[in-house]
């Protein structure tokens, strides 16, 4: 069995950021948020890590990360771009925004040869969160049933107080297993709870601050990749023509797809870490306080990667 390598996402430029937040510096020595993700991660047991990111962004990205991280990881580069689309298919006029998360994946496909975990560039997970994944990847394999698992957040932990989050509501069977995941796109705090809406605010529903959620950290086998290749071209015909400039092949998609044919089982596992993200410049400087404290606690040396 090989071990299980680390996909980070980090294609998208961080629209309603206003910046290519993957490398804006959080942490005491300049260091980004992906920075403390490897730390842990290398820590859990992963050595290899396979960055998933623009061409344009190439040169940046790795000055501020690769470089660095090479020097501990082996480090591998695939590139998420528009027009790596199956044969037949052309990229709609206009349209600039990535594919989404499953299409990041499929960037990785020639990297990937066992079993592996799928972060965001842009998102804090905490130690726990790797240590559980890489421990159930290293002890699991697909059998007739692919073996997948994903590391679950409480939704209070992992909301913004300036702006609307998209997230991954999950819900679970009785053993623990994913029975469905529902990507939410607008979810919002409001004095005394928070909700969501899918109709531009006209109308609201809201959600428990225990509910369960997808951080978009998941743990598949090779055979994710390969269901995911073999039903993108159907997605496209079912999705271009209705949504051509902002539909998304988002990863949750395809799980909700093998779950349903029982062609999977998805173990939740769970983090009770607080997530830190930067979706908004707004929240930068708790990311910030929250690493200092993080660091001043002794959680993380000054200079991770010394």
């Amino acid at each position: 069995m090989n071990k299980p390598v680390l996909v980070v996402m980090a294609a998208g430029m961080g629209s309603r950021y206003g910046g290519m937040k993957q490398i804006d510096p959080v942490g005491p020595c300049g260091q980004v948020i992906v920075d403390y993700s490897l730390y842990d991660a290398r820590r859990a047991g992963f050595e290899t890590v396979i960055f998933v990111i623009k061409h344009e962004i190439e040169e940046a990205f790795k000055a501020a990360i690769g470089d660095r991280v090479s020097r501990v990881m082996d480090v591998k580069y695939a590139f998420q771009q528009l027009d790596e689309l199956p044969e037949g298919y052309t990229i709609p006029e206009g349209r600039v925004k990535p594919w989404g998360t499953c299409h990041a994946v499929l960037a990785a496909k020639p990297y990937i040869h066992g079993p592996f975990a799928v972060i965001n560039a842009d998102d804090y997970y905490g130690p726990e969160a790797f240590k559980v994944i890489y421990d159930y990847l290293s002890t699991h394999t697909d059998g007739e049933v692919y073996d997948y698992c994903m590391v679950s957040y409480l939704l209070k932990n992992t909301v913004s107080e300036n702006g609307s989050v998209a997230r991954g509501v999950c819900t679970l069977n009785e053993d623990s297993t994913l029975h469905s995941v529902t990507e939410r796109t607008r979810i919002e705090t409001y004095e005394g709870g928070i909700h969501y809406t899918e109709d531009g605010g006209e109308s609201w529903t809201d959600l428990p601050g225990e509910t369960p959620v997808s951080m978009n950290l998941w743990g598949f086998g090779e055979s994710f990749v390969k269901e995911a290749d073999r039903r993108f071209a159907r997605w496209l015909d079912e999705n271009l023509e209705k949504n051509p400039l902002k539909c998304e092949y988002f990863l949750p998609l395809v799980v909700s797809e093998l779950i349903g044919e029982k062609k999977a089982a998805v173990k939740v596992l769970r983090s009770t870490d607080k997530w830190y993200g930067v979706t908004y410049r707004e929240d930068k400087p708790v990311v910030v306080e929250a690493i200092a404290k993080k660091t001043a606690d002794g959680l993380y040396p000054e200079d991770l990667w010394a």
